[in-house]
Parts: structure tokens; C-alpha cells; sequence
């Protein structure tokens, strides 16, 4: 159920890139609030499988628990029948090491298959716990490997913008020296008042 829940987020995430401006090959701008809002939420529900695997486990001590109290019961109702029928002490002592013999074992068999469900319920949790942990860093890598790639292209846009600000500047200082050496020139000439002449 939540690894349906995480893939669909995930598809969700593809969704927003598939819908961001795609304004260079192989680049796209989205809004991170709403990758932020799909991170959170597979975030949110990685601990799920861990609460699953813990609930399991508590069912089946609770099935380990009913099934040995049945067993007692079980051997308490045949003693208690026994000890009605049987008239003889022979008869009754044989009866009563049989029912300790069958309650000993019925235990023994109740015990090993407790502890083989809690061992089962122990690995299902720490594969829970690895899936989770492991499902957590890809979308981690995921959100990171996106992240980075928007930042090279803002890296690539202000490199651009710069460019284009030093490239009209550079048009802009070419437009004043060229109207400079357009003014007219004027040359300077002679006062002829103060020459003296021979």
C-alpha cells in the first residue's frame, strides 16, 4: 500500500517536470514549492511501513498468546475428564503423566513457533525499515540531482544575462567614439592683427 502510495508521488514529481518551462535542451524550471510539497509527502509516508511491521508483529504475539491459553485449556478440560472417568490411581497417575507429556510439548511447540514469528516479524520490519530508508535517499538523490540541475541553469542564464549587459555596453561605448570623431574639427587661425610686415 504506501510503496503504491510512493510511486504514485513519485509519478506526481515526474508530472511537475514534464509541466515545467523547458527553456533550454535538457533544462526545466519548476516551482519548488510544489516538489518541496511532494518531497514532504513521501517523507510523511516512509514511517508507515515501520508502524505496518510493528502491528504485525504485535498480532502475531497476541495469536502465540491465544493459541498456548487454548492449549491449556484444551489440557485442563481433558485432565478434568480424566479425573472423573478414571476410578484407579494407576490408571489416573498413567493419565496425568500422558496430559503433562502432551502439555509439555503442545508448550514447546507454541514456544518455537512464537519465536519463529517474532524472528519472521523482526526481518519483515528491518526489511520495512530498508525499503523505507532506501525509497527516503533516492528521492533524496532524486530532489538533489533536480536541485543542482536548476541551479546550473540559473549558473548558465547569468552567465548570459552578463554577457548581453557587457555586449550593449560594448555597443554603447563604440556609439559615443564614433559620434566623436564625427564632430566637425576646426583649425586653428592665424591673427593676422599682430604680424608685422615688412
Amino acid at each position: 500500500m504506501t510503496q503504491l502510495r510512493i510511486k504514485e508521488l513519485l509519478g506526481r514529481a515526474n508530472l511537475i517536470l514534464d509541466k515545467g518551462f523547458h527553456f533550454l535542451p535538457g533544462f526545466v524550471m519548476i516551482k519548488s514549492s510544489e516538489m518541496e510539497a511532494i518531497l514532504d509527502r513521501i517523507d510523511a509516508s516512509i514511517p508507515e511501513d515501520i508502524k505496518e511491521a510493528e502491528s504485525i508483529l504485535r498480532r502475531r504475539e497476541e495469536i502465540q498468546l491465544e493459541a498456548q491459553q487454548r492449549a491449556e485449556r484444551i489440557i485442563m478440560d481433558a485432565r478434568n475428564e480424566a479425573e472423573k472417568i478414571l476410578s484407579e490411581s494407576e490408571l489416573l497417575n498413567q493419565v496425568q503423566r500422558e496430559a503433562e507429556r502432551i502439555r509439555e510439548q503442545v508448550l514447546s511447540e507454541c514456544q518455537e513457533l512464537r519465536d519463529n514469528t517474532i524472528e519472521e516479524a523482526k526481518q519483515i520490519k528491518i526489511q520495512a525499515e530498508d525499503e523505507a530508508h532506501r525509497t527516503k535517499e533516492g528521492a533524496q538523490n532524486y530532489a538533489e540531482q533536480i536541485l543542482n540541475n536548476i541551479e546550473n541553469d540559473l549558473s548558465q542564464l547569468h552567465t548570459i544575462v552578463k554577457n548581453g549587459q557587457l555586449y550593449l555596453e560594448k555597443l554603447k561605448t563604440d556609439n559615443n567614439t564614433a559620434e566623436y570623431l564625427q564632430q566637425p574639427r576646426y583649425e586653428q587661425q592665424e591673427d593676422y592683427t599682430t604680424m608685422n610686415y615688412q
